[in-house]
This record gives structure tokens, C-alpha cells and sequence, in this order.
């Protein structure tokens, strides 16, 4: 007889505590292998996929696309045939903790425990193991469900839903336990219409319209698209229902939610100032293009010009340290950093991200280069980790690529500082005692004022605009 595992969401490091489902990548029936990736998940920090430590036919799923999970919530349940090789592997596996993300926690030990299922409970003939596998995506699953499967594994039937329900409450999000308190209804009153009678956001929302008159009855039990969870009213129009489209309701989580967050604070906390300077980038395009080869000369990757000008940062900040530094709130303390752990503002279709180019300071033009370009392909594939994301102590921002000349930047906390650089355009400038047509860019420098006063801002970006128009001055440091 099969023996029928729960595999929980695994903790995923970074002091994260939940994640929302972004796709599932097999379905009730599929036979998956150890370590195969099951489900990509949303958090924070990064998009990630979550490998089954177990071996076997999947029996049961919980949480729907867009919906979160907190850890430790069950993710899905395989059955392993007794005694099999994927169990002990799958046991195994599970113990192991991957790069980035700690195990899963929780045993119960001894025959005839029971795990959840997504229709029922189901016996299981010994134990419930939790874990989290390491490993890299296997083959193509296959769908089939085995006799042997389907055979210990029945779908019960349905029991007729009492008034109020005992156990546990169908809630996942802890966002709707805290809806619920807010406008004192009980939970154990309502009839969930998400998966296994899951209570969603849309029913709680429905009872308190209905206790308040708008409506006469909650929804029906049926299934609802997790969109539809997000895209209820507002309010509706003063002449009435219908009379004037709804407006949207986005839930500010994972990598927005985690940018906002951030934004916030970094207002809240930090007592920031900006200053800008046009300078004639004529000359600094002038020898991008020498590396580059355009006489075909030059060997290697090409460099770029955030590239150019990230080590023009680098370069700054050793002149500069008080803008490679973080406030200490509770000492009381400026703390200057030793390594520059660059950070670039990346835009992907899940919002924006800051990517950390580590140890930036011992890094040439054309190192610094190739680890932009390779974290800017993992940013908009949705594969950077969490540690990718996170220890910056100072923010390059080339907001110039959205067609914009200016920006005042929000510095991103706990940081002290963040250089924005605008488009490169052609524009008149007094050059040489003559008026010509030169590259100008404008650059502008957010700071935090608790770190340094606006001479020593001042010298450091005054140093990026020398760097910017004479690129010479750089052989100095090199």
C-alpha cells in the first residue's frame, strides 16, 4: 500500500514567512521524481522554484495560482509506494538544506497518521515527512495515475456543511483572518469558495456587505479565479450597482510589496537631500567606443556604459567613503562600509528590483560589465536569489533609459546614497570658448544629510562629472 507524504512550504531563508503561488508546475495525477521543482513561488526578495523532496503520484494541491501560502502550509501530498527507493531517497533529500533556503519542519512519527489532502483526510501507513530537496529540474513529467494509487487513495464523499463547522477554520491568508476581526465575523459561519471550501478574501468581503445591507446573501459555493479575489469594487457608484465600472483593488505583496515597503521607510527614516549637475559625456562616449573596437582592435565583451560608469562609482567612493556607509539608529552611529557592494535599479515585468554587483571596488570596467549584464538576465527571468538582491551600499540608478533627463531618486535604505543618471542626448554646450553640439547627461545624487554635508556630496559628484567628461582622470586610481 502506498504511503502518502505532505510536502510543506519549505522555509525559504531571508527571514521570509510566506510566499505567493505563482504556477504550479504539475497537476493532481502527475508522477513526479525527487527534487523535481513542483511550484514557482513569489516572495520579497525573488521568484524561485520549489523542488518535492519525495518521489511518486501527486494526490492533492493547496493554494491557488496568486494566492499565499505562509510556511509551514501544506503545498501538496505524494504518494510513495512503501518501501521504495523515492521514499528513503525522498527522506534523505528532504534533510538536506539548499543554498538559500532552510528545510522544512515536522514529523508525526508512528503508523496510521493522517495528512491533508484536497479532498479529505487520508490515511497514511507511517510517517509524515516535511523537507525541502535540492537539485535540478528532471524530464518532462508523465501523467498517469496507477491502480495501486487511485485504489489507496478514494475520493470520499461529500459531507453535508453544517452551520458551524468544527476544527480548524479553512483560512490561509492572514489577511483575511485580520478582514475578519476588523468587522467581527465568525469565520466558522461562512462556506469558503476556494478549493476544499478554502475561505477567501472574496467571501469575507461578501459576508460584510451582506451584514451591512449591500447585499442579501454571500456568494455561491463555487469555484472563483484567483483574480477575481483582487479585482473586487472599492465602493460602489452613488446612483447604484453597475451604474460605472469598478475600480481595481492590487494587493501591494512580493516583489512590490517588498519595494514599497522599502520606499516608505527609506521616506520615513531618512533625512534626504538631492543635488544635480549637467556634465558632457562627449569624450566618456568617445572611449567606450576605443574599448569597444570600433576600429577593430579591441578584444573581449563589450563594455557599456552603466559599466563605465559604475567604476566611475567605485572610483568616487574611495575619494568619498562617507557615501558607502548606513546609519545605526539605536548606537547612534555612521557606520562606513570597506567593500562596495554596488547595487543597479533593474526594471522586469514583476516591478522593479536592485540587483548587487558584490565586491565592486576590486572589479575593472569590464568585470563589472559582464555581472550587470549576467544579473539583469536572471532579474528578467525571475531567477535571481535572495542574496542577489540584498547587502547593497550604494545604488546606481540609469532611469536615462526610460527617456528621461532627471530624476530625485529615493535612496535605498538602508543606504546612504544614490546616483541617478538621465538619457544621453545631443544638445547645445560652450565647448572649447565655442557653442557645439556635445553628449550631455545630467546627474543627480540623492543623500542621506546625517552621513555628510552638501560639501562633501557636492565634491563626490563633482568627481563623476570630471570622470564623465574627462575619462583621463580615472588613470589616476587605475
Amino acid at each position: 500500500m502506498p504511503q502518502v507524504l505532505e510536502f510543506k512550504l519549505p522555509d525559504l531563508g531571508e527571514g521570509l514567512t510566506e510566499a505567493e503561488i505563482v504556477r504550479w508546475l504539475v497537476e493532481v495525477g502527475d508522477v513526479v521524481a525527487i527534487d523535481q521543482p513542483v511550484v514557482e513561488v513569489e516572495t520579497a526578495k525573488a521568484m524561485v522554484e520549489v523542488p518535492c523532496p519525495y518521489g511518486g503520484v501527486v494526490t492533492a494541491r493547496f493554494g491557488e495560482e496568486g494566492s499565499e501560502l505562509p510556511v509551514g502550509a501544506p503545498l501538496l501530498t505524494v504518494a510513495v509506494a512503501v518501501g521504495s527507493d523515492d521514499e528513503g531517497e525522498g527522506a534523505d533529500s528532504g534533510s538536506r538544506p539548499s543554498a538559500g533556503a532552510g528545510s522544512g519542519s515536522g514529523a508525526d512519527s508512528g503508523s496510521g497518521s493522517r495528512s491533508s489532502s484536497g479532498s479529505g483526510e487520508v490515511e497514511s501507513s507511517g510517517n509524515v515527512l516535511v523537507g525541502y530537496g535540492t537539485g535540478a529540474p528532471v524530464a518532462r513529467r508523465r501523467r498517469v495515475r496507477p491502480a495501486a494509487v487511485t485504489a489507496a487513495v478514494p475520493a470520499p464523499e461529500p459531507d453535508p456543511v453544517p452551520d458551524t463547522v468544527p476544527g480548524p477554520v479553512a483560512v490561509v491568508s492572514p489577511l483575511v483572518r485580520k478582514l475578519a476581526r476588523q468587522h467581527e465575523l465568525d469565520l466558522r459561519q461562512l462556506v469558503g469558495s476556494g478549493p476544499d471550501g478554502l475561505i477567501l478574501r472574496v467571501d469575507v468581503e461578501a459576508a460584510i456587505r451582506a451584514l451591512a445591507g449591500e447585499t442579501a446573501a454571500p456568494r455561491p459555493h463555487a469555484a472563483v479565479p484567483a483574480t477575481e479575489a483582487v479585482q473586487e469594487p472599492v465602493a460602489e457608484s452613488a446612483s447604484g450597482a453597475g451604474a460605472g465600472p469598478a475600480a481595481l483593488r492590487i494587493p501591494l505583496r512580493g516583489v512590490r510589496g517588498a519595494v514599497a515597503d522599502k520606499l516608505a521607510r527609506s521616506r520615513r527614516e531618512i533625512p534626504d537631500a538631492t543635488c544635480w549637475v549637467d556634465a558632457d559625456a562627449t569624450e566618456l562616449m568617445a572611449a567606450r567606443s576605443a574599448m569597444n573596437g570600433a576600429g577593430g582592435t579591441a578584444a573581449g565583451p563589450k563594455v557599456s556604459v552603466l559599466a563605465l560608469l559604475a567604476r566611475i562609482c567605485t572610483a568616487a567612493l574611495a575619494r568619498f567613503p562617507e557615501l558607502n556607509s548606513t546609519v545605526d539608529l539605536e548606537a547612534r552611529e555612521i557606520v562606513r562600509l570597506p567593500e562596495v557592494h554596488l547595487g543597479f535599479a533593474a526594471q522586469t515585468e514583476r516591478g522593479l528590483v536592485v540587483p548587487v554587483v558584490r565586491d565592486a571596488q576590486a572589479r575593472n570596467a569590464e568585470s563589472i560589465g559582464a555581472e550587470i549584464a549576467r544579473l539583469t538576465e536572471a532579474a528578467r527571468a525571475g531567477r535571481l536569489t535572495p542574496a542577489e538582491l540584498t547587502g547593497g551600499t550604494f545604488t546606481l540608478n540609469n532611469y536615462g533609459v526610460f527617456g528621461v533627463d532627471g530624476s530625485t531618486p529615493i535612496i535605498n535604505h538602508p543606504e546612504a546614497a544614490m546616483l541617478g543618471v538621465g538619457r544621453i542626448v545631443p544638445k547645445p554646450w560652450v565647448h572649447q570658448g565655442e557653442l557645439a553640439v556635445r553628449q550631455v547627461v545630467q546627474l543627480s545624487l540623492t543623500f542621506d544629510h546625517r552621513v555628510c554635508d552638501g560639501g562633501t556630496a557636492g565634491g563626490f559628484l563633482r568627481y563623476i562629472a570630471d570622470c564623465v567628461e574627462q575619462p583621463a582622470v580615472l588613470l589616476r586610481t587605475l
